[in-house]
Parts: C-alpha cells; sequence; structure tokens
C-alpha cells in the first residue's frame, strides 16, 4: 500500500489531494486548498474522507508554510507520520517542447521549468516554489512532474507551427503549446474503453477555461489554444480566437497598454462581456428566463464550437466519439442541447434524459446515434497519481 500526494501550485494558492493506492485502486483519503499565500488572513481548508471541509486559520507567508501546514493537517487525520508518503506528483502548466511526457524531478528539470516562465509567467513560477518548498520539507522523497502541454507534443508541425518568421518560433519559442491537456488525455483513455477501440475522438474540456482537442488512436493531432490558454473557443472571460490585429486597434484608438489590452481579453471577455455572466449556470438561467443577452452569448458560444469540432473532423478525417467534461462541459445541459441539436447531420440524436445527468459518465446520444457523445468527469488528480506511481517506480 502506497500514499500519494498530488500538488498543484498557484501563486497564492496550493490545491492538495491525497491518494491511498493499492494495486490498481486509487482512492482519495484527503483533499483541500491552501488559499491566500503570502496574504493576510490566509486559511486551509481540509476534508477527511467525505467529511465536509473544515477551514484552518495558518499563516503562510510563502510555500513553504504552506506545504508544512498541509503537512501537519494531514498528520491530524490521514498520516500517521510522513514516512507514510510514497511520492509526491505535481501539476505544471507549461513544458514547452522540452517536456513531451511526466518526469522525475531533478535540480535540471527544476531549472527548465524555472526557465520557461516568460511562457506560463503566472503559473511555472509558483509551481516552481512548490517543488522547493517540498524539497525543504521532505529532501529524499521523490517528487514527480506532469505537464499540461505534455500531452500535446504528438502534433505535428503543421498543427503547431504558425506563420510567423522562423526566427520568433527559434528565439522566442512561439508556436501552438495547447492546455488542459492531462485532462484531455484521461477522458480520452475513459471514452475509448467505452467505444471499444482509440478511434478518432473530439474531447470538448469546457470550463471557465476551455479548449478542444482532436485525438487519433491515443494521441493528440490538434488542439484549440495556442501559445497561451487565451486562444480558441470563446470562455466564461476570454475572447478565444479573434482578428490579432484587433489588440494593436484597441491600443491605438483607446490608448490602452499592453497590461490593459491583455486585461481585457482575459478577465473582461468571453461569455462576461457577451451575457454580463461568466458563470454558465447565471447565463443557463438567463437563457431559459427568455433573457436576449444570454440566449445570444450562448449561441455565439456554440458557433465558436461547432467551428472547431468541424474542423477537427475534417483533420481526423471523421470521428468517434465526442466527449464533454469539466464544469460547463460537464453540467451545461443546455448548452449540450444547443450544440448537439446543431450536429444532427452527424447522424447524431440526443438522449435528452440523459442530457440532464450530473456527476457521472454517461452516453448522452441514443444508441443508434453514429457518433457517440458522453459527458466523462475529468480527473487530472488521478493522471497526476498514476503518473507519479510510474514514473517514481514505486
Amino acid at each position: 500500500m502506497k500514499k500519494i500526494l498530488v500538488i498543484n501550485c498557484g501563486s497564492s494558492s496550493l490545491k492538495f489531494q491525497l491518494y491511498n493506492v493499492e494495486g490498481e485502486e486509487y482512492n482519495v483519503i484527503s483533499k483541500g486548498i491552501a488559499e491566500r499565500i503570502g496574504q493576510p488572513n490566509s486559511v486551509i481548508k481540509i476534508q477527511y474522507g467525505d467529511s465536509p471541509k473544515q477551514p484552518h486559520d495558518v499563516n503562510m507567508p510563502t510555500h513553504s508554510e504552506a506545504i508544512r501546514g498541509v503537512f501537519n493537517l494531514l498528520l491530524n487525520g490521514a498520516l500517521k507520520s510522513m514516512d507514510e508518503l510514497s511520492a509526491v506528483g505535481h501539476r505544471v502548466v507549461q513544458g514547452g517542447d522540452i517536456f513531451k511526457e511526466s518526469v522525475l524531478v531533478t535540480e535540471k528539470v527544476i531549472e527548465q521549468i524555472e526557465s520557461l516562465s516568460d511562457l506560463a509567467p503566472l503559473h511555472n513560477p509558483a509551481h516552481v516554489l512548490g517543488l522547493r518548498a517540498i524539497q525543504e520539507v521532505l529532501p529524499n522523497i521523490p517528487q514527480v512532474v506532469v505537464f499540461d502541454t505534455s500531452f500535446h507534443q504528438t502534433m505535428k508541425p503543421e498543427a503547431y507551427l504558425y506563420a510567423l518568421p522562423e526566427d520568433q518560433y527559434k528565439r522566442n519559442k512561439i508556436r501552438r503549446y495547447g492546455f488542459h491537456g492531462t485532462s484531455h488525455k484521461y477522458v480520452a483513455q475513459e471514452c475509448a474503453k467505452l467505444i471499444g477501440k482509440q478511434g478518432k475522438i473530439i474531447t470538448c474540456h469546457l470550463g471557465n477555461g476551455a479548449s478542444l482537442s482532436a485525438i487519433e488512436n491515443g494521441k493528440c493531432i490538434d488542439t484549440s489554444m495556442g501559445f497561451t490558454p487565451l486562444a480558441g473557443t470563446i470562455m466564461g472571460t476570454r475572447c478565444g480566437d479573434i482578428d490579432p490585429y484587433i489588440p494593436l486597434y484597441i491600443m491605438k484608438k483607446d490608448g490602452l497598454s499592453i497590461d490593459e489590452v491583455n486585461d481585457l481579453m482575459n478577465k473582461q471577455s468571453g461569455m462576461f462581456a457577451l451575457s454580463g455572466y461568466s458563470d454558465n449556470r447565471d447565463v443557463e438561467n438567463g437563457m431559459l428566463a427568455g433573457d436576449e443577452k444570454c440566449t445570444q452569448a450562448t449561441y455565439c458560444y456554440v458557433h465558436s464550437l461547432l467551428k472547431i469540432i468541424g474542423g477537427y473532423i475534417a483533420v481526423l478525417g471523421g470521428v468517434d466519439a465526442i466527449v464533454f467534461t469539466a464544469g460547463v462541459g460537464e453540467n451545461g445541459w443546455l448548452l449540450r442541447q444547443v450544440l448537439i441539436e446543431k450536429l444532427a447531420y452527424l447522424g447524431i440524436k440526443l438522449d435528452e434524459k440523459n442530457n440532464r445527468v450530473r456527476g457521472e459518465t454517461i452516453m448522452i446520444s441514443t444508441p443508434d446515434s453514429k457518433v457517440k457523445v458522453y459527458i466523462i468527469p475529468t480527473d487530472e488528480e488521478l493522471m497526476i497519481a498514476k503518473d507519479t506511481v510510474r514514473i517514481a517506480n514505486i
């Protein structure tokens, strides 16, 4: 029996999940989040088993204190001693074109992750802090890093290259990287089990951030996010794909700075700009109540998804299954209904009863549909735990 800790570090937060691993069985025995690291009123919320999360006020000037605080709380109910921990797995957002798979942590690996900070300035520095904090508290424990970008490293140059001067790729590393890779990989694997083959699968990770991937025989062929998570479909507060001259035009017309335009595209756009709401539950309720903006926003979102799905069917040369996952993908029944009605030309018929189910894996197309459509709840932490066991060889 092994205990694996999975960590996801943000700039001021640290999510964690503790697994009890026995053979192929991975059971969550505790999980939680440390919030407001380096800020006043910092708190760790922890859950043991199925009990509700309990908040604990913990002074956390840095990620080291956050790690120590998490360990102290785990020792109160989930661990007898730190010696029970076999390994720690970390989610890392950006692996660039350096990391094509999950790897065991070494000093060189940490330095490489840090060197990619320009590509993910809000995330990679925080990941490095988490890695260093574990090193400080548990210097001899094996650590494994799992990258959001690595699953997409199977894309061919025609999918990841931009039509920019070659120097921009070589010197500034500008190319399509894609994100949410751990989620896309997980739901594609689960879908392959359901349809009985690897096949041609389109995965739709739709949350406040959203991306789609075209997957053939278990490998990513294309993905909608690009150099940054701003690209692709419309999202909660992100604009998705727009004419690339628009940011320059706004800067010129309105005198905005680079940071102000960046904030506009990342935090003031998307569904929030179209409807007034960034949470799809509010948009859905507004549409059901006849709100014109919410209805229009939903159709704009569906249209952006349709263009990507249609393009991926062309790239794949057909499709066997479409998967919805993440917060909106798993719970947005109205969005799925509108979208699937638009995909009827593929021979898809919606099972309206199954489409209302939440929180479980289920086929929402009818059995006679030519293309199968599923809801599959994502489990990125489980994927990280499994990679950690495999790569740490424990």
